[in-house]
């Protein structure tokens, strides 16, 4: 009788192999939550220079007061004593009450009585107690501010895989100096960011399982709460109708009708609440022609909102100089060689040529929508760059991405923490880099 013995040689590589997959998942999970713990402190921790009210802070303020004094059900008059305030010539511009939803999540932190905590940060100290409204805000722009270093986490996992590709990204994320201040200030634009990069991102999942429900019903979700966020919702969709037609070419996936569907019921979901809310289509319709009216003839939007079409660049220049010649140098591969890096540079290409067209309308902190696409491209780029290493790539990739993690770091000491921008127009970037010796 013939007996075969089975070698033990494939059992043992087996097992070997599945011991570092074992000990590569443990260790992608502990480099990865020392990084979200490291990039949640710095949003945390009170560092920023400015420490005073800002303008559009004590606006969002008094929408929060108005909400607590009419009540949430009562909207539609926030709405009408806005629109009566900005018909007067006189009447300073004002932020439209239509940004719904930063407005009702600090109320509703406020209700919860998270506001009238003690407080725990320096921002709190200044007007602490005495304003358990603009704490309830300062804290809603935090929570998002790590929410979105969260979505980062996961969609960059998701998009790369458990490696280096993803932990870098997360690494360069938590040291972003926009990302920072968004979580220092009761600003909006930080809270937007994550409406915007969420609806970018179900997106992106839809077109790779056109048929599942769950994704499907996130992307129309995540679109109308983005519209309750703010305005520039209109940019971020266009940008998602721009790569509707551009998967023809990346194939991300497949547009199906039920996509197309969530995108249509999504944004009509959002914009029925958002009129419902303003009083009306008429009232809806005439707060954002006031906006617009005033807005071009606002002196400081006029100062400081214009420029040519490559303003956003120069201002980026400023902050981040290392990942956006990182990103910018990483195109043409990307556009050739990585469907999702593609993916990612098409929609802020997209979004970036209509948001430079807008009149006196140019903020660099409308820019944080473009954080995570910017910094996966630098990402790619790091990684090429570390091949050049040969056996030492992943030392390489360590130290190249800890250099541009310090400097980010670093940036954002000199802008926002030793000169203590509150503002992020160019005039006040180039003094706080010495470029310009002006006086503040």
């Amino acid at each position: 009788m013939n007996v075969t013995l089975e070698s033990p040689a494939p059992k043992t590589v087996q097992m070997n192999s599945t011991h570092r997959t074992a000990d590569s998942e443990v260790g992608f999970r502990i480099v990865a939550a020392l990084l979200l713990a490291l990039g949640i402190f710095m949003r945390i921790y009170p560092s920023a220079g400015f420490t005073g009210v800002g303008f559009d802070e004590a606006l969002y303020r008094d929408y929060l007061l108005k909400v607590d004094k009419v009540g949430l059900f009562n909207y539609p008059e926030i709405c009408q004593l806005y629109i009566t305030d900005q018909r007067k010539p006189e009447a300073m511009t004002k932020l439209p009450p239509t940004r719904f939803l930063y407005v009702a999540c600090g109320w509703m932190w406020k209700r919860a009585q998270f506001g009238d905590a003690p407080a725990v940060a320096t921002r709190d100290r200044d007007f602490g107690q005495r304003d358990p409204a603009l704490i309830s805000l300062h804290r809603v722009s935090c929570l998002f501010s790590i929410l979105f270093l969260g979505l980062t986490a996961i969609w960059g996992t998701r998009m790369f895989g458990r490696n280096s590709s993803s932990l870098g990204l997360i690494a360069l994320m938590s040291f972003a100096p926009l990302q920072i201040h968004m979580g220092q200030h009761a600003l909006i634009d930080g809270f937007f960011a994550f409406w915007a990069m969420l609806s970018l991102w179900t997106f992106w999942e839809c077109l790779r399982q056109p048929n599942h429900r769950g994704w499907l019903t996130a992307h129309g979700v995540s679109i109308a709460l983005m519209i309750l966020a703010k305005e520039n919702a209109f940019f971020v969709y266009v940008a998602l109708g721009g790569l509707l037609v551009a998967n023809r070419w990346l194939r991300i996936g497949v547009v199906t009708p039920k996509l197309l569907a969530a995108m249509v019921a999504g944004p009509a979901v959002g914009v029925a609440i958002l009129v419902t809310l303003a009083g009306g289509p008429g009232q809806a319709v005439e707060i954002y022609r006031l906006l617009v009216q005033k807005a071009q003839n606002l002196t400081y939007a006029i100062k400081t909102g214009d420029g040519p079409w490559h303003r956003y660049l120069i201002d980026m220049l400023i902050v981040s100089p290392i990942v956006l010649c990182l990103a910018l140098s990483a195109l043409p591969a990307v556009l050739k060689e990585r469907r999702v890096c593609a993916f990612l540079a098409i929609f802020t290409g997209i979004s970036y040529a209509v948001m430079c067209n807008v009149k006196y309308g140019m903020n660099l902190r409308y820019a944080t929508i473009w954080d995570i696409p910017l910094r996966a491209l630098a990402m790619f780029q790091i990684t090429q760059i570390s091949r050049l290493f040969g056996a030492r790539q992943i030392l390489a990739l360590v130290v190249l991405v800890a250099i541009v993690c310090a400097y980010e770091l670093r940036q954002y000491v000199v802008l926002f923490k030793d000169f203590g921008l509150y503002e992020l127009v160019t005039e006040g970037l180039l003094n706080a880099v010495n470029i310009l010796k002006t006086s503040r």
